[in-house]
């Protein structure tokens, strides 16, 4: 039974890895088109410092304890009952958080980096082997420094992480009164 279950979160992971990647290159695509360097840069940006975050949130639920959550659920805190879900789902949050959101936001911001190059090099008299080595490196850099920045804090900080991710889960997924 338990082979079975690995195998659909197999297939459910891929699936929505290919939803999310699709998205967010449609995303990306649709805000350069036609856009400024300033805002490409900033969707360069977004798609950074998404990785980094999510990265964070699936650190600090790896890293979280259930007990403070438990305490915070009975005084009724919003959100709590969503950061216990999480918990209690932490194996797959942290698959979603750290791989597919932040696999596919470093996959993203390096193709709208390579993109943006491409479009500094035809406007400038730089070569755009060199705009694309620089571009490259300095998102490289500023992924990995600021995921390794996130998973600190997110260990340091994880029962109030996992809390805000849970509030805003509970944004839009409200847990149902249970009836006795």
């Amino acid at each position: 039974m338990k082979k079975q279950s690995e195998k659909s979160w197999v297939v459910k992971i891929t699936v929505l890895s290919f939803i999310i990647s699709v998205a967010f290159t449609l995303a990306s695509s649709e805000a350069l088109n036609g856009a400024g360097y300033i805002l490409a840069f900033a969707v360069l940006l977004l798609f950074v410092v998404l990785g980094i975050v999510f990265d964070m949130v699936g650190t600090a639920v790896a890293g979280a304890t259930e007990a403070p959550f438990h305490s915070m659920a009975s005084r009724r805190q919003p959100g709590a009952s969503q950061a216990l879900r999480l918990l209690r789902s932490a194996p797959k949050v942290v698959s979603i958080c750290n791989d597919v959101v932040g696999d596919i936001s470093g996959i993203v911001s390096g193709t709208t980096a390579a993109v943006l190059a491409a479009r500094l090099a035809a406007a400038g008299s730089v070569s755009e082997v060199l705009i694309s080595v620089g571009l490259s490196g300095l998102v490289a850099a500023a992924t990995i420094g600021g995921k390794a920045a996130g998973k600190s804090v997110g260990l340091r900080h994880s029962t109030q992480i996992v809390l805000t991710a849970g509030r805003v889960m509970s944004i839009f997924w409200k847990d149902k009164k249970r009836r006795r």
